[in-house]
């Protein structure tokens, strides 16, 4: 269940477009095809799952306080997070590295379509965001890593894909002079921004059901308790009486 809590909330609640407005410049320069937008959203999907988990690792086993225990007790008192930033990009860089490779080797239209922005994943604040927040939000397991990241990337590319498909259709509708390009853009994208906020009540509306059943629970018990203390209350008047 945990898995799945932090799939959806990672793609529709915390989406990294929609809700902390990371990789922007990417989400916004390589949206006007829908065949780019697919590319790089694979290639953003595809680094993010596997730096997240990577980091993780580096995180649990190298950056955290007494995290290098592992080498010997003389170590335990070694804090090494200062170097968290230098690290995370360099693990980061690595991986982009090897995307680009792959899709100079594989896809070469697509390499060329997507250009300098390809290399500049290695930049994209979504991708170091994604091993921040897991450092922050203290991910327990490395599985949960993985989840997180492979989710943070599908919610990345829905996003792009999304507007994407929506300024390939909107070429023909009739945008007001001042709007056009990147202005009607940032309208849709906070229009989705606000759609995406409706999916918040998936999560908090169990979270309320469960407190009010919690709070239902408690009553009950507060009133057999009562009941307990009345019929005590009466025996003992009672034998008070016989006596």
């Amino acid at each position: 269940m945990e898995h799945v809590e932090l799939f959806f909330k990672s793609i529709f609640i915390d989406n990294m477009v929609f809700a902390t407005f990371l990789g922007m410049c990417s989400y916004l320069a390589v949206s006007k095809k829908v065949s780019t937008a697919v590319g790089l959203g694979a290639a953003v999907i595809f680094v993010l799952a596997v730096t997240v988990p990577m980091n993780w690792l580096l995180d649990q086993y190298v950056l955290r306080p007494g995290a290098l225990t592992w080498l010997g007790a003389e170590y335990a008192d070694y804090d090494l997070s200062f170097l968290s930033f230098i690290l995370f990009i360099a693990t980061i860089a690595t991986m982009v590295q090897l995307v680009e490779i792959v899709v100079e080797k594989f896809a070469p239209a697509l390499y060329t379509s997507l250009g300098i922005f390809l290399p500049l994943i290695a930049v994209n604040c979504a991708i170091l965001g994604g091993s921040l927040f897991m450092q922050s939000r203290d991910i327990q397991t490395l599985g949960l890593a993985f989840n997180y990241g492979l989710a943070s990337g599908i919610g990345w590319f829905l996003a792009i894909l999304a507007i994407a498909a929506i300024r390939e259709k909107i070429r023909y509708s009739n945008v007001p002079a001042p709007l056009r390009g990147l202005g009607i853009t940032f309208i849709i994208t906070g229009l989705m921004a606000i759609g995406f906020m409706s999916f918040g009540g998936m999560l908090t509306g169990g979270e309320e059901k469960t407190e009010t059943t919690d709070e239902v629970a408690k009553v009950e018990v507060q009133k057999q308790d009562a009941a307990t203390e009345d019929e005590s209350l009466a025996e003992v008047s009672q034998e008070i009486n016989n006596k």
